[in-house]
């Protein structure tokens, strides 16, 4: 069994910063991909960010040049760095990972449980 485990939400004013992480733990051969989504109240969820086992980088256009993936494979760790945060950033940021099981060595794919991110105006 995998679990991702996400952290560093929060409440922040416009303009600020926030830095989410996402730990992989469990039976894993190899973290493939793992991304960042979120979902505001009564829309869908969306991805966000996006970093491959080699540091490829997918962006939405959204947040190009405001927010940075970034990955630890050594710790199975996917981080978000957010700057200049927006009201419209506001919402719960999940984490997913596309993973090799360990166990019998299929491909899976994992969510975390999510973390709030507000931006106050």
């Amino acid at each position: 069994q995998v679990q991702l485990v996400e952290s560093g939400g929060g409440l922040v004013q416009a303009g600020g910063s926030l830095r989410l992480s996402c730990s992989a733990s469990g039976s894993i051969r190899n973290v493939n991909v793992m991304g960042w989504y979120r979902q505001a109240p009564g829309s869908q969820r969306d991805m966000v960010a996006s970093i491959t086992s080699t540091n490829n980088t997918t962006y939405a256009d959204s947040v190009k040049g405001r927010f940075t993936i970034s990955r630890d494979n050594a710790k199975n760790t996917a981080y978000l760095q957010m700057d200049n945060l927006r009201p419209e950033d506001t919402a719960v940021y999940y984490c997913k990972a596309q993973l090799t099981s360990g166990f019998d060595f299929n491909i899976r794919t994992s969510w975390g449980q999510g973390t709030q991110v507000t931006v106050s105006s």
